[in-house]
């Protein structure tokens, strides 16, 4: 690897985005798609209450949003490779102590654990690893990052149920969770302890010394303390990131369960690796052709509307039609990649450089809370279906109703956050 930017090298940036993605794969895989499969497992091998697993999970979430909240703070006191050392660890034990957990406060303790390395493994952490490195490239980065969320959702969720099938929840933790800690490591001491600035070169892969490239709209202006709270454009987009993936997790965590007796549990199951496969093709689509001037607000409002479309098509399955139900897993599937990737780029454009960080932080954090939350409300939801008087088994039209209203909200949070002003690179000068 070369640490010059030469024609017809590869710029360095890129392998920082590996890490990116290496980490997204690892983070997601353990501290997102993990613990569904480890409250199932709890449940069967202690005999808890759902109810009370549940609510470890839910834990679990809102502290990886405390931490996710804080990160850009950890990062400028202790370093990215200390904290993502720290928070891979961390992830691995608490994961660990979900498996060996014999009484119900080394479960909440665990989830303590999970929760924290989760937070610091997450959409923050790669926004702020690929953001370094990514001004004008930053929607494909961000976009070629965020995959490995994805696809840590389609090997890990498999994984973990054949490898604690065949060798038990505390032994496949430990396997699993020594693996990720010890990638992880090595990567944090190889890449992730240099910045651009460190090695002399320039975002982009553009000449060192080259001018420096302004990429916010011009109405944007530093938004220090609690000024933030009271500005229309970060109200907005937290709202809108919120209510997009509050829908979208609350839909999914009981998609699979409502498409079984419609499509056969094999056939749900391809059904949801469709919508992973499209989330990864519509996020990667968006990253790399997204115009340079374009209202990214307007990009997300569209990428809601197709997700919009595909619960108001489950409605019309009436648990019944499966090729109007195959539509909309593919509607849906095209806009989900985008509800995390593309929040982080209009904060890009509607932020000074140094609020940014802490924008994401926030935004992030904030629909953690809110998703955190989605499986069980959505449940609520469902269970008025459930108990209709001539209810078909696999129709929730109040659930899909609920998913395409908040989906509807986010459209109308990100439209009133507009500020109506193009934006264009051009190099600052001092």
């Amino acid at each position: 690897m070369t640490t010059t930017q030469t024609a017809g090298s590869t710029f360095y940036g890129w392998w920082m985005v590996g890490a990116a993605f290496v980490l997204a794969l690892f983070g997601w895989g353990m501290g997102f798609y993990g613990p569904p499969v480890y409250l199932s497992v709890v449940h069967e091998t202690t005999g808890w209450p759902v109810a009370l697993i549940s609510t470890a999970v839910t834990v679990h979430f809102l502290i990886g949003a405390a931490v996710g909240a804080n990160l850009p703070a950890f990062y400028r006191r202790f370093g990215a490779s200390a904290v993502t050392k720290a928070a891979a660890l961390s992830l691995a034990l608490g994961t660990l102590g979900w498996a060996i957990a014999n009484t119900r406060w080394q479960l909440f303790a665990a989830a303590l654990l999970s929760g924290a390395g989760w937070g610091a493994m997450s959409a923050v952490a790669v926004n702020a690893i690929v953001s370094l490195w990514f001004v004008r490239g930053r929607p494909a980065a961000l976009a070629v990052a965020y995959n490995g969320g994805s696809i840590g959702g389609v090997i890990f969720s498999p994984l973990w149920v054949a490898a604690i099938d065949r060798l038990g929840f505390p032994i496949a933790t430990m396997l699993i969770g020594s693996i990720m800690a010890a990638v992880m490591w090595v990567l944090a001491e190889e890449l992730l302890s240099r910045t651009p600035q460190r090695m002399g070169l320039a975002p982009d892969g553009n000449a060192p010394g080259a001018l420096p490239i302004r990429f916010t709209q011009a109405v944007a202006h530093p938004r220090s303390g609690l000024l933030l709270w009271s500005d229309i454009a970060f109200l907005t987009l937290a709202a809108g990131m919120a209510l997009g993936l509050f829908a979208q997790i609350g839909l999914v965590a009981h998609l699979f369960s409502l498409m079984t007796p419609v499509l056969g549990a094999q056939q749900a199951g391809v059904a949801m690796g469709l919508a992973t496969a499209l989330a990864i093709a519509g996020r990667t689509l968006v990253g790399w052709i997204i115009p340079l001037g374009v209202d990214r607000r307007l990009v997300a409002c569209a990428s809601c509307a197709v997700q919009m479309i595909g619960s108001m098509t489950f409605i019309a399955t009436a648990g019944s039609s499966t090729p109007v139900l195959w539509l909309g897993i593919a509607l849906f599937g095209i806009g989900f990649g985008n509800s995390t990737s593309l929040p982080p780029l209009i904060a890009q454009v509607e932020f000074v450089d140094e609020d940014v960080p802490r924008v994401v932080a926030l935004i992030v954090a904030i629909s953690q809370c809110a998703y955190a939350f989605a499986p069980a409300a959505f449940g609520v939801i469902r269970s008025f279906t459930l108990h209709a008087e001539g209810a078909t088994s696999g129709a929730a039209p109040q659930l899909f109703a609920a998913a395409a209203l908040a989906q509807g909200l986010a459209i109308a949070a990100f439209a009133v956050g507009r500020r109506r002003r193009s934006v264009t690179a051009v190099p600052l000068r001092n």
